[in-house]
Formats: C-alpha cells, sequence, structure tokens
C-alpha cells in the first residue's frame, strides 16, 4: 500500500512557536480564513476558539493540531502543500495567540505534481 503524501507540514521556527503556545494556552488549532480584517495568514486560536464554517477543510494537524482552511480559499489552494512558518513583526489581524510574542504565522505554498495530487490525503469537511 502506497503511503499517501501530506498536505501540511511547519518549519522548526514555527513548532519552537507552537510549543511555546501549547505550554501557554494548552490545546491549539489554527484556521486559514479567505479575507476580511485577517487577511489569509493562518491564525493559531486555543482549541474550540474558532468554529469552522459549513465545508471547510481540516487538511491535517501540526503537532496533532487541527489546521482548517476556508472552504473558498481551500478550492483555490487544493493543488498546493503548505508550510507553517513563522516571521517576526505583527501580522494583518491581530487575533492569533502568537501576536503578543511579536511573531506571525505564514504559510508557503508548493504545487503538487499531478502524481502527488492523486496520493494526497483525504481533507476532512466540517458539517
Amino acid at each position: 500500500m502506497e503511503t499517501k503524501i501530506s498536505r501540511l507540514s511547519a518549519t522548526e521556527k514555527a513548532l519552537e512557536v507552537i510549543h511555546t503556545l501549547e505550554a501557554q494556552y494548552g490545546p491549539l488549532m489554527f484556521y486559514q480564513a479567505g479575507g476580511c480584517c485577517e487577511g489569509t495568514q493562518p491564525q493559531c486560536f486555543e482549541k474550540g476558539g474558532f468554529f469552522p464554517r459549513m465545508n471547510d477543510a481540516m487538511i491535517g494537524t501540526i503537532n496533532g493540531y487541527e489546521f482548517w482552511i476556508d472552504r473558498d480559499l481551500f478550492e483555490y489552494w487544493k493543488y498546493s502543500h503548505f508550510t507553517l512558518d513563522v516571521t517576526e513583526g505583527f501580522g494583518p489581524g491581530g487575533f492569533s495567540l502568537e501576536t503578543p510574542l511579536g511573531k506571525t504565522f505564514k504559510v508557503h505554498y508548493k504545487l503538487f505534481t499531478p502524481e502527488e495530487y492523486e496520493n494526497l490525503e483525504p481533507v476532512q469537511r466540517s458539517e
């Protein structure tokens, strides 16, 4: 049986920030919206601190924490691998838990090859 390809990964810098946040807040979750005041930057919340909309997509987990994407944004980016990273500075939204640390999560995208796309891990949809 062939191993399924993950849609999501994280850099070491992002994992360090996640460890800091989980020590302070406990279980976490991520949500990447499609616009509005937070732009399209990924947001980190305490688990249950944000409720995905109907048909939003959970593309995987980082350190065991769900990473959800707005349903419309997912349709646009479903052909891409997401790598969660972190940068110094404040993002446009400021609602994310890393903001008080003077950091902002961001995502790097890489298009899947046609072969990779045919062998991806399935997404979970919210109801």
